[in-house]
């Protein structure tokens, strides 16, 4: 079996089929919220911000945004993104992230964008 990737038997024939799932995405934004960088309890350190990005709704008739959190945990990263400014363009590389913590309500959960590459447009 190939490391990361699903094997499915084609329904007609058995042979196997193999997939190679893949969690990447890029964004062109501009930033919405200052960088603020978290000391964990586990001892590791992020930086988070937000970026809006325009878009049409389904009927073309008005703008909307997505807002979408951005995670910064490399070394690298976390420092470009300690210099982002609100209203600054910037791209991103990087993976869909779901987090889990402990809340005071029980488990919590949010979904961001964990960022690989960070650069000012």
């Amino acid at each position: 079996m190939i490391h990361g990737s699903s094997v499915k038997k084609k329904p007609d024939t058995g042979q196997q089929v193999f997939r190679n799932p893949r969690n990447e995405v890029f964004l062109e934004g501009r930033v919405s919220s200052l960088p603020t960088e978290k000391l964990l309890p586990s001892g590791d350190t992020v930086v988070e911000f937000r970026i809006v990005i325009d878009r049409k709704n389904p009927k073309g008739e008005r703008r909307e945004v997505d807002t979408l959190d951005i995670a910064a945990w490399l070394a690298r990263v976390r420092k470009r993104a300690l210099t982002l400014e609100i209203d600054d363009w910037v791209s991103i590389d990087g993976a869909v992230r779901r987090r889990f913590w402990k809340a005071p309500t029980g488990l919590a959960s949010r979904w961001q964008v964990e960022a690989s590459q960070l650069r000012r447009l």
